[in-house]
This record gives structure tokens, C-alpha cells and sequence, in this order.
């Protein structure tokens, strides 16, 4: 046991090292990353398409990488929207993993994005243990899934800097109960936002994208109990660090302590 504990923080501390070099390398070319967290089926893909569309029409230079075990179906989706997407298939990994994002944006990613949108495997497990050199990492919830999953997976919600309840438009239908929902939140994550969508609607459009860009610009950003000291700083776009701003924390420092906490399945 103590091997494979060994073995864990091991992995977990040459992919903080990646990810801290990752973060440092695109704030100085001014891009921000956006690591999108949630179960299969929750719906971030569609709310995310929709939220590119915002950024292209508002004139805002942002790209899309998604990441799935097999088929390209969400790339095919994202690139409706006009902007830069990229595939990558993990060939069975459960995660996304800071050196595998960072090779995948070496000669791919335009010079110009301000914001980097990443939608990690399908999975609240792997994936809440691995920063990619994110300034905002995002929680999806849809409301089928259950006003208790923030207790069923307190890694994921708890080291997240947003929540995000997906598919209002049928919450009355499935019975969702937002309080009970907001109040499993508070426990684990203690003053975390929580924003309502709908990419059917369009409630909450666009308010995922101000976040984004507020929090790449060096905007305050909450601060999880889950996470570690800071990590990240704020940039300005013409590529200069604002070092006094500690307000950003890396969403996983320390997260070879707290992993296997809800296994290791998808």
C-alpha cells in the first residue's frame, strides 16, 4: 500500500510541477485555461458550444480542446461554433493530465486566444485530482443527477472555483430540489458561486464566459477550503504578470493526500 501511496504522489507531483509551468507560460502570452469538470451526459458540451458562440459574436479570441476515450463527436459539435477546436482522444485514460494538455497545444493553439476552454474526460473522479495550469476550474451538475452529488464527490466540488447547474429547463420536471442542491454545495465548498443554465433556453448564457474572462484578467477568483496556497496569477493581455494578486489558488495542490478518497473508477 505504501508503494502504490508512493507511486500516487509521485504522478500527482511531476503533474503539479507541468502544471505550474503551464500556468506561468500561458499567462505570459496571455491566455487563460478553463477546466471543465462533470459527470458523461451533463450537458457541458452543449453549454459550452453555446458559450463559444457568445465569445465569437463578442469578438473575444477563445479555443476549445475536449477530451474523450473514443470518437470525436464533441469536437464536431464544438466547432460549430466557429472557433478553434481540437480533439484529444485518451485511448482509455479516465483524465487529462498538464503535460498531455501542454503537448497538445504546442503548434496548434492561435497566439491571440484569451481563453482556453478544456473539457476534461467525463468523470468526477481522476480528473479533480490533475490541475492543467487552470485559473478557473468548473464543477458541472445537471439536474438529473441528484441534489447529492456534491457529497458523493467532495474532491470534484470541493476544489472547484464555480458550480454550474446544467438543464434547468427540466428541473421542475425531474423534481430538482436547488436548495437542497446549493446547501450540499455550501458543505463541501464553503462560498462557491453556483450558476443556473440552460443551453435549451439560454438561462445563464454568457455568464460562464464573464467568469472566464474575469478571473483570466486577474480578477478575484474564490478560494476552495480543499486547495492549496496559491498558484496562479493574473495577466494582463499585453503579457506582463500582476504578482499581487493571491487571490488564485491551484485547485489541486496537495491532491496526492486527498486522492483515493472516491476511488479510482470512472
Amino acid at each position: 500500500m505504501c508503494r502504490v501511496t508512493d507511486l500516487q504522489q509521485a504522478v500527482l507531483a511531476k503533474n503539479d510541477a507541468c502544471a505550474h509551468a503551464l500556468r506561468a507560460n500561458l499567462a505570459q502570452r496571455g491566455t487563460a485555461v478553463v477546466n471543465l469538470l462533470s459527470s458523461p451526459g451533463s450537458g457541458k458540451t452543449a453549454l459550452l458550444e453555446r458559450e463559444l458562440v457568445l465569445a465569437r459574436e463578442r469578438g473575444v479570441p477563445v479555443a476549445a480542446l475536449t477530451a474523450d476515450l473514443a470518437t470525436e463527436n464533441d469536437a464536431v459539435r464544438l466547432a460549430r461554433s466557429g472557433v478553434p477546436v481540437k480533439q484529444v482522444l485518451t485511448d482509455g485514460l479516465c483524465h487529462l493530465e498538464a503535460g498531455m494538455l501542454g503537448s497538445h497545444l504546442t503548434g496548434w493553439l492561435p497566439g491571440d486566444t484569451r481563453l482556453l476552454f478544456v473539457e476534461n474526460v467525463g468523470n468526477l473522479v481522476c480528473p479533480a485530482s490533475y490541475d492543467l495550469g487552470e485559473s478557473l476550474r468548473v464543477v458541472l451538475a445537471s439536474v438529473t443527477e441528484g441534489e447529492d452529488k456534491p457529497l458523493k464527490y467532495p474532491t470534484a466540488f470541493g476544489t472547484a472555483h464555480l458550480v454550474v447547474v446544467t438543464k434547468t429547463d427540466i428541473a421542475a420536471a425531474v423534481g430538482f430540489d436547488e436548495d437542497a442542491f446549493r446547501a450540499h454545495v455550501e458543505q463541501v465548498n464553503p462560498g462557491v458561486e453556483v450558476l443556473l443554465t440552460s443551453a435549451r433556453t439560454g438561462e445563464g448564457a454568457g455568464l460562464l464566459l464573464e467568469r472566464a474572462l474575469a478571473a483570466g484578467d486577474g480578477g478575484p477568483v474564490h478560494a476552495p477550503v480543499m486547495a492549496g496556497p496559491p498558484q496562479y496569477h493574473g495577466h494582463d493581455h499585453g503579457g506582463h504578470d500582476h504578482h499581487d494578486h493571491h487571490d488564485h489558488h491551484g485547485p489541486v495542490a496537495g491532491a496526492a493526500s486527498r486522492r483515493g478518497a472516491e476511488g479510482t473508477g470512472e
